[in-house]
């Protein structure tokens, strides 16, 4: 094993001159190495980010392509689709939405086990986003020849999504019958499953022990067989949960872990992996866990921890590039886009280690060097409800805003008592991080808003609280225009496809619900 340590290095890349007009379109093309970002380590992780880079060997493990394998599909096959996090999912509809209509509904068992932590029942958590997949015939054929555990429903659309009762639950997307038999995940599952872009390969990270091993795994979804599990004995912190929804960027498996590391693996059929190289780190000498799944742009990647340190990491090396300190415990994965040609990320923190009272500090920030564009901070509380502690703050992933919203960032806020709605769908200015306006929901609110867009290139947001409603809000102006009560708490991320949503709740009900419209 090769250990790397904490050192200064690398330089910034040149830009190349690209001004010969006689230049083919062919050769106008930026190269592989023209866009990788640099291994430059900036004075704010030197300074304070304390770091080793672990690696299986010698050999050298540079991102293959840049290529965002995820956004080039209609599947949705991880945490917020794409590389950016980003949530654009494609949903459509025409006119104006009037109803929310509900399609199916599928019940998981409850689990009644006890952990350390109760009893953790049915349907789904946080994060909890299903995934969707629209097969090919080659696909379903192999599923078939393989002797995948299908049942008569399995069909061309199939919905995947981990459950808090310790299994994995195949449906067919249009009736909500299982597709397949459930797939025993061993230990609670709160997090959103991911499914490799380019393998049959499921990767799942488990939440809370119940007496097995905790830690991460992978599935050969043609045999429907664990290929991998692992959790890590060298690790700096000892809670071994994967809540992350890790992702593939340029070959390689990234999956950061609640245990202080970040590992990179070589995937291969069956669910194999192998890890290349793990990054462990500690700020002002304490590891942090990380339960943000890992935003990628290019060769950086970036992830926010429970003791709210925001980290730019380059994925090449595994090294550190920035730091930039978030005030609190940030579990809601950070998002990036390009704006003008310049990418910049969205975050926001929760209010945990401030104590009962205190302040959610959303931020923009430039992506290539953590610097920061623009603050804006929102007083929140803790709430102790007996038998747990409430947070306050953003649990939620932002949704970055398309069409008539282009301006716009949406984000959920659990304010509890520092303000009578309890929780609220925020949209702030990206331009200076100004307060749009906020929509009261009456209790907190942990899942992340998704967004359809209509022929006018008008927004709606999709959105759900612990009210036991979810929501179809204007996005411009934050209207609530429909609403539909289902009666149990949604934690979870909701899944777009078309017109249709898919998303759990924390009682034992899973659901596809139907945006209907006036034209």
């Amino acid at each position: 094993m090769l250990l790397l340590v904490a050192c200064q290095g690398g330089g910034r890349r040149q830009a190349a001159d690209a001004t010969d007009d006689t230049l083919s379109v062919a050769d106008s093309v930026p190269t592989l190495e023209e866009l990788t970002l640099p291994d430059t380590l900036y004075a704010s992780a030197a300074d304070y980010v304390k770091f080793v880079v672990e690696e299986a060997d010698s050999s050298s493990s540079p991102l293959k392509y840049y290529d965002d394998l995820y956004d080039r599909s209609d599947r949705v096959l991880t945490f917020r689709k794409n590389l950016l996090r980003n949530a654009d999912f494609g949903g459509t509809i025409k006119g104006t939405p009037t109803r929310i209509d509900t399609a199916w509904v599928y019940t998981t068992p409850r689990d009644s086990t006890h952990t350390r932590f109760g009893q953790w029942g049915g349907g789904t958590g946080w994060t909890g986003q299903p995934l969707y997949v629209r097969w090919t015939d080659a696909e379903m054929a192999l599923f078939r020849q393989s002797g995948a555990p299908l049942t008569a429903a399995f069909d061309r659309e199939e919905i995947m999504v981990g459950s808090l009762c310790g299994k994995a639950f195949f449906l067919n997307f249009l009736t909500g019958q299982p597709s397949r038999q459930p797939l025993d995940l061993g230990n609670v599952v709160k997090g959103t499953m991911s499914m490799d872009p380019e393998l049959m390969n499921l990767y799942v990270g488990q939440g809370v022990s119940k007496g097995e091993p905790l830690g991460c795994e992978a599935f050969d979804l043609t045999t429907g067989e664990r290929g991998f599990f692992f959790n890590d004995p060298q690790s700096w912190r000892s809670w071994q949960a994967f809540d992350s929804s890790p992702i593939v960027a340029g070959g390689y498996l990234f999956w950061p872990g609640e245990n202080g590391g970040l590992y990179k693996y070589e995937r291969a059929k069956g669910g194999q992996l192998r890890r290349v190289a793990v990054l462990r780190y500690r700020v002002h000498g304490a590891a942090p866990g990380i339960e943000s799944s890992l935003c990628v742009y290019r060769n950086y990647g970036f992830c926010s921890d429970n003791h709210g340190n925001i980290l730019c990491v380059n994925l090449n090396t595994m090294r550190p590039v920035w730091y930039y300190y978030n005030h609190d415990d940030s579990d809601g994965t950070i998002v990036c886009r390009e704006e003008q040609g310049v990418p910049y990320l969205y975050a926001a923190c929760e209010v945990d280690k401030q104590g009962h009272d205190g302040r959610c500090h959303f931020v923009k920030l430039r992506a290539l060097d953590g610097s920061l564009v623009w603050e804006q901070t929102i007083d929140c509380q803790r709430v102790d409800l007996g038998n747990k502690i409430l947070d306050g703050g953003m649990y939620s992933t932002p949704l970055l805003g398309r069409g008539d919203c282009e301006q716009m960032v949406f984000a959920n806020i659990c304010r509890n008592g520092a303000s009578p709605a309890r929780g609220e769908l925020t949209a702030f200015s990206t331009v200076d991080g100004s307060i749009v306006y906020t929509v009261p929901y009456g209790k907190f609110c942990w899942s992340s808003p998704v967004a359809l867009l209509n022929e006018r290139g008008e927004m709606f947001i999709f959105s759900a609280a612990a009210t036991g409603f979810v929501y179809v809000i204007r996005g411009r102006t934050g209207e609530v225009l429909c609403q539909r009560e289902i009666g149990y708490n949604v934690e979870s991320s909701p899944v777009v496809v078309g017109n249709a949503v898919v998303v759990g709740a924390r009682g034992q009900n899973i659901y596809k619900f139907v945006v209907n419209c006036e034209l």
